[in-house]
């Protein structure tokens, strides 16, 4: 375990939380969802705790069942651009959907936040569900077209954020030279679902491309994720399950000639964290008693910061993770966890306790890619 980097950390900005009741805590606001004060704050108390990164999970439709949150909610390239005129290190992401949105459009607003965040930007291209899909006009498509749309979808942003070589721009004004046009290169994608010929109106990033992630458990997933991105979030009821999806994607990306020291797996827990077991039993309880009709199921991670933090180092040094995703049943879900768990794992050295990078790449402990003319 020497060796292995350190445990990574993210935070997911969900407003309201996760569930149905948190919002009737005396402690949120009712409008969190959509209150920018409320996002900037969690965003900078992530940051002050040294989390390696911010996301959004996001939803573009109005269903059955969705949770408060998802009812009114920020979209993610707009809350991470607001976001990152108030944090200085940490990661930024967004979630889309390669199924209904266009990655012109995408590659374009993540590299944008890429600039003005100075490197911290990254994605999360996932497929999507019907109710989504229908407010795109894209209702026709059905589930067998999701994969191969999120693999064109994903070889079309690497081509876009490929256009430009490192050193296209001269930017010469005694010569009054721009432009190397030779270190300029159109993309000319032709596939079943997109055609775009590029190039992109953006200079290459300053870490090589925007960090890019896939999320699934299935073979299909397995294969994109290990062929084309830098990270995968990945699910399981149990250790041992999320662990066995874990090694399946790193043994892909050995077959595929990439190092699984590359590539982070992620996975998201909820939670709910307090001094003693007690303490966090209350706080559970708190929310069953808002309305017991919308049951919240126990988290995995639950009791004690000393408990909890044993479950982290177990997670992660046994390979079921490289990134935790903290996000909130509770209204002080993060907080606490910060508080409380975060200076546990610092003293074991699973978890940093400064940044030691500026770009989210650096952050990961993952490297720049080189550029790569597609087609």
């Amino acid at each position: 375990m020497s060796e292995r980097k350190k445990l990574k950390l993210a935070a997911n900005i969900d407003g309201l939380g996760w569930n149905f009741v948190g919002w009737q805590h005396p402690d949120m606001p009712t409008d969190a969802s959509e209150n920018i004060d409320y996002y900037v704050q969690q965003a900078q108390l992530a940051e002050a705790a040294k989390f390696d990164t911010l996301f959004l999970v996001d939803v573009s439709h109005v269903g059955p069942g969705n949770i408060p949150h998802y009812l009114s909610m920020f979209e993610g390239s707009t809350i991470m651009s607001a976001i990152s005129m108030k944090t200085e290190k940490i990661g930024l992401s967004a979630t889309i959907a390669t199924s209904y949105t266009d990655p012109y459009n995408v590659a374009r607003q993540v590299l944008s936040l890429d600039k003005i965040s100075r490197g911290r930007a990254s994605v999360n291209a996932v497929t999507s569900n019907p109710g989504g899909m229908v407010n795109f006009s894209r209702g026709h498509l059905t589930k067998a077209d999701q994969y191969p749309m999120n693999k064109e979808f994903m070889e079309i942003l690497i081509g876009l954020w490929d256009t430009y070589e490192d050193d296209a721009f001269i930017r010469d004004k005694e010569r009054g030279i721009y432009l190397n046009p030779g270190k300029m290169h159109a993309l000319n994608y032709r596939g079943k679902y997109f055609s775009v010929d590029g190039p992109l109106n953006l200079s290459r990033s300053v870490q090589g491309r925007p960090v890019l992630y896939t999320a699934g458990s299935s073979a299909t997933f397995m294969d994109h994720a290990s062929s084309y991105t830098d990270g995968a979030f990945i699910h399981g009821q149990t250790m041992e399950a999320t662990m066995q999806v874990a090694n399946g994607v790193r043994a892909r990306l050995t077959v595929k000639g990439r190092r699984p020291e590359d590539f982070i797996v992620i996975t998201s827990q909820n939670p709910i964290v307090g001094h003693t077991d007690e303490e966090a039993v209350a706080k559970y309880k708190q929310l069953l008693a808002f309305n017991p009709k919308n049951s919240i199921p126990v988290p995995l991670f639950f009791g004690s910061a000393e408990r909890v933090a044993a479950q982290v180092q177990l997670w992660y040094e046994s390979g079921a993770m490289d990134m935790l995703m903290v996000r909130q049943d509770h209204p002080h879900g993060l907080r606490d966890f910060i508080e409380l768990v975060v200076p546990i794992l610092q003293e074991r050295g699973v978890f940093k306790v400064n940044y030691e990078g500026d770009t989210l790449r650096e952050h990961l402990e993952i490297p720049k890619p080189a550029f790569r003319k597609i087609g």
